[in-house]
């Protein structure tokens, strides 16, 4: 699926967003890619969900992880078409933990995955839960980089859609000076509130 194609779904599918909005890492944007209003579409979520398993079939993987809450459909549907099983970190009291009974065993080969990625910060600490339970971590794939490859959280790294999407401090927010009302559209408080 190449770039222009993915982000027509993402249009037609009215997934992706201009306006004023404060994205989960804290930091304003005026563009957002709301990745459920796409992966709700079967159609959809099983092609994306193909590209990123294809990127890694290669590669000796256990697990698919992903962080909740957006990251548990793709990491769902790309686990089920390699084969594997899925589990996904969640926010206890703010840190990201295993929690309803999901383990890691040393040495197990993990692959991460997320809808979107802006800083990296979530997908960093899935990372840390897999490493400080001794797994190994395979490599990270994404629908959707907003970094443009800015952000590296493992060796191996693959996203279908990657390109440069600004975010601005909310100090140096130019939506902001410009009084740009501001949404919050993602699935968990952000950072900064």
């Amino acid at each position: 699926m190449s770039s222009p194609a993915l982000l027509d779904v993402f249009t037609s599918t009215g997934a992706l967003l201009n306006g004023h909005f404060k994205l989960t890492s804290g930091l304003h944007s005026n563009t957002y890619f709301q990745c459920a209003k796409v992966l709700q579409h079967p159609e959809h979520l099983a092609e994306i969900c193909r590209h990123i398993a294809d990127h890694f079939k290669q590669n000796d993987i256990d697990t698919v992880i992903s962080p909740a809450i957006g990251g548990i459909v793709v990491g769902t549907e790309v686990g089920r078409q390699l084969g594997v099983k899925t589990i996904f970190a969640e926010r206890k009291d703010g840190a990201m933990c295993l929690r309803r009974g999901f383990s890691i065993q040393p040495g197990e080969k993990i692959l991460v995955i997320e809808d979107v990625i802006t800083t990296g910060g979530s997908v960093a600490e899935v990372i840390e839960i897999v490493k400080s339970y001794g797994g190994d971590i395979v490599g990270v794939g994404t629908v959707v980089d907003r970094s443009n490859g800015k952000v590296t959280l493992a060796d191996k790294q693959y996203s279908l859609l990657s390109l440069e999407v600004r975010s601005y401090e909310p100090a140096d927010c130019p939506l902001c000076k410009d009084n740009i009302p501001l949404e919050l559209p993602g699935s968990r408080a952000s950072k900064n509130n």
